[in-house]
């Protein structure tokens, strides 16, 4: 489910044990976790994708958790793109239409044709958020706050402005995607013409997508014809694919939102599902424990089998310290989506802070599963490092502190707790023969740690080692 992040205060939330998120700029900008929006924003990007004959595999996606209606990529086939995005647009098409261009910038190479110098530009200032990053998730909010405000606002890791050829290039692969997948590139020219009036207001209140990406009326009119020559410009979005938007923007708001626009923009008296969805959020967000779990069980009712409603129905009873009565709506959501791991990485800190020994192996399990998937999160190592101390597992706990320390990168930490992992236990074991392994690529001499940190770097910006899901609160209003 999404959490939020207040970043005003350069700090990461902590409750009941619960490491929260990633941090982020001062400018209320961050990554967002969330296995609903993630899933619907991959339905949409990889078939895409695979028009495009990129690897599925090899090109990460992103949300960013900031209201501003933007999209970029960067180098190490990196696709990220703003919550303001979703909740600005009025159709599935409008935003399949964005991902799609910006996979044409992928696909055209557009970053890598900048230069050296603009490049080495660019990674200096990734390489900034990097560490911030780091530092936040070792422990040290305020340092990782201070460090990334050295560097350049989050939202302009785009900073080099595309040249007008390569926006028509990544315009025409835009439309040759959407064609290839029978989807319509209507969407991509409304969005255009919607915000069109933003290449006439000043610079400084342009928004960032069309700072980096230049709008002009001739190649609007181009996008226009090339999308109308398509055999599926009149392929409208399916009923379920609006409905679902809808749910995912009324998210959205509700945890971005103050609480009264929520209100203001959902009224009692709407009462369709995005509506009710929105409302439960804004209640969770206020503190108003029993109107969220009235809202969130009416949802139950109308949809008795939706995961993402039982999750949230955890979430809200966990972190409002009703622990043991969360645990069964975690598990039915698991039940009902076994292969998401933030759902069970959510279950398993649940079933943990019950401090139940009983419990804390079931959490194992379920992290176990959960970290195949995502073997660098460094939340579920966290969370699997309590599991085993509360057993009394101290060098499984020591292992699993090194796993969560190489996952972000800190290898100094890693490497000390796999000292001490190593040394305390059974030689030979599968733990034991990971120990060794961690030891040898942290080694301060080891071409396996070269190794790595020359991939780190290509690789900049590579925020995969973010804890669960992680919602901004923004400054502003919508």
């Amino acid at each position: 489910m999404l959490k939020f992040l207040r970043t005003g205060v350069a700090c990461i939330a902590a409750a009941a044990g619960l490491a929260l998120a990633n941090l982020v700029s001062a400018h209320a900008q961050g990554l967002v976790r969330d296995t609903e929006t993630e899933r619907a924003m991959r339905e949409y990007t990889d078939p895409l994708l695979v028009a495009s004959g990129l690897d599925v595999n090899a090109v990460d996606f992103y949300l960013v958790g900031d209201m501003e209606f933007n999209a970029f990529v960067t180098g190490g086939q990196n696709i990220f793109l703003n919550t303001g995005t979703i909740v600005r647009a009025e159709t599935p098409n409008e935003i399949k239409g964005v991902i799609a261009h910006e996979i044409g910038h992928i696909e055209g190479a557009h970053i890598i044709r900048r230069g050296e110098a603009s490049r080495a530009g660019l990674a200096t200032m990734a390489a900034s958020i990097g560490v911030g990053l780091i530092a936040a998730l070792a422990g040290a909010p305020d340092a990782g706050a201070a460090i990334m405000a050295s560097a350049p606002q989050f939202g302009q890791l785009n900073l080099l402005t595309y040249t007008r050829a390569q926006e028509a290039s990544a315009d025409q692969a835009a439309v040759r995607f959407l064609t290839a997948t029978g989807q319509s590139g209507r969407g991509l020219v409304a969005t255009f013409e919607r915000l069109a009036y933003q290449e006439r207001i000043s610079f400084q209140r342009r928004w960032e997508y069309f700072r980096s990406h230049p709008l002009s009326a001739d190649r609007v009119a181009a996008l226009r014809r090339n999308v109308e020559a398509s055999e599926f410009a009149d392929v409208p979005d399916s009923a379920e694919e609006i409905a679902e938007l809808e749910r995912l923007q009324a998210k959205i708001i509700g945890f971005m939102a103050p609480p009264a626009q929520t209100f203001s923009r959902y009224p009692e008296s709407d009462t369709s599902i995005p509506a009710r969805y929105a409302r439960a959020v804004a209640y969770y967000k206020q503190g108003l424990t029993d109107n969220a779990e009235s809202a969130v069980n009416e949802l139950l009712e109308l949809e008795p089998d939706n995961p993402y409603f039982h999750e949230l129905k955890g979430q809200m009873l966990y972190e409002s310290g009703f622990i043991e009565r969360s645990l069964e709506p975690y598990r039915r959501s698991i039940e009902l989506l076994p292969d998401a791991p933030l759902l069970r990485i959510g279950y398993a800190s649940a079933l943990i802070a019950t401090n139940d020994e009983e419990n804390a192996r079931e959490a194992l399990s379920q992290l176990r599963i959960a970290l195949v998937s995502e073997p660098q999160n460094p939340f579920a190592w966290f969370q699997r490092s309590l599991a085993h101390q509360q057993l009394g597992e101290t060098a499984m706990a020591e292992l699993s502190t090194a796993e969560r320390a190489y996952a972000v990168g800190d290898v100094m930490q890693a490497h000390i707790f796999a000292t001490r992992a190593h040394e305390e236990l059974e030689r030979g074991t599968e733990a034991w023969v990971r120990a060794t392994e961690i030891l040898a690529v942290t080694r301060p001499d080891s071409r396996e740690l070269r190794d790595w940190n020359r991939r780190e770097r290509e690789r900049q910006p590579n925020f995969q080692h973010l804890d669960r899901h992680a919602l901004l609160q923004p400054s502003t209003g919508l």
